[in-house]
């Protein structure tokens, strides 16, 4: 794991030892509870308009600032559970992901990729 990622990584390892919850954070239960973190970021825009959603208030914002970090330091504690490195597991989906959305063939298009893969 990299830098920022490591430092991240060993600093929920401390606060998870410290608490004593290493025991409940199962890759299982890890996947779990990012699912409900996940869910609780879709509620700060629950409701609001497209365009509502891209002018959020201070309040608003913080609150989702909050549950970005909340999803994404499950997703690191999970990782190293199960010793992925974000970062290279990334650059490896974006790699996977220009394969299977040329910019030629899906240019303003939002199908998805299965759409559109037998005019390959």
């Amino acid at each position: 794991m990299t830098d920022p990622f490591k430092q991240l990584h060993d600093a929920m390892e401390e606060f998870s030892a410290e608490r004593d919850w290493d025991q409940f954070h199962s890759p299982k239960n890890l996947a779990m509870a990012l699912t409900v973190e996940a869910a609780e970021l879709q509620e700060c825009f629950q409701w609001l308009t497209e365009a509502q959603s891209q002018e959020l208030d201070e309040k608003q914002l913080t609150a989702v600032r909050d549950e970005i970090a909340d999803v994404q330091l499950y997703l690191i504690r999970l990782a190293g559970k199960l010793d992925v490195d974000i970062e290279a597991a990334c650059w490896a989906k974006m790699e996977k992901n220009a394969e299977k959305y040329p910019a030629e063939q899906v240019k303003g298009s939002a199908k998805k990729y299965t759409s559109f893969m037998s005019n390959r």
